[in-house]
């Protein structure tokens, strides 16, 4: 799956497809991880349990879409049957969500949103998908939360808050932005 992963960050398609090739239980991740609509739409077509599929490190088709943004392929996984609150089976134990809200994707953060994500899910450490958007000073992706019922003063197991990630990144919009609203430190 790392070489999968890096092959699509790289934009290396022959190489992911030489990986899927080799290895056919990819392929949903794969299709899933580029946005490839005719070939996902056939996998699931196929087989609907694929789109409850785990990879080898543990994600859900559903969580490595909303993660690289592919917002079709996401909305065709829920419309097939993808569990909106799936958990992660790796050390993060972080929803579709958690991933959207990390990989600065505000489209398919409101998409889960819609689909019933619930906007105050913790992962591993106690985070909820508005400590990613803070840190990541994705403005959009926080308003959507926030107006999901996303809880501004939300603490990880660490005691930090949103508004904490926010002044530590040095992302002064989202920061004003949390104060604005009432958070405080």
């Amino acid at each position: 799956m790392k070489e999968l992963f890096e092959a699509a960050r790289a934009g290396d398609l022959a190489r992911v497809q030489a990986l899927v090739d080799a290895d056919p239980t990819l392929a949903i991740f794969a299709a899933a991880i580029l946005g490839d609509m005719p070939r996902l739409e056939e996998l699931v077509t196929g087989n609907r349990s694929l789109v409850s599929a785990i990879s080898t490190d543990g994600w859900t088709p559903l969580h490595l879409a909303a993660f690289f943004g592919k917002v079709d392929a996401a909305r065709l996984l829920l419309n097939k049957g993808a569990t909106v609150t799936a958990l992660s089976t790796n050390q993060m134990a972080n929803t579709p969500l958690h991933a959207a809200a990390a990989g600065k994707h505000p489209d398919i953060v409101q998409l889960l949103l819609d689909h019933g994500a619930n906007a105050n899910a913790r992962q591993h450490g106690g985070w909820a998908p508005l400590h990613s958007a803070a840190q990541n000073g994705d403005l959009e992706s926080a308003r959507a939360l926030i107006a999901a019922g996303g809880d501004v003063s939300v603490r990880a197991d660490n005691n930090q808050k949103p508004l904490d990630l926010a002044l530590t990144a040095g992302r002064q919009e989202m920061v004003e932005f949390l104060e604005a609203i009432g958070a405080k430190l």
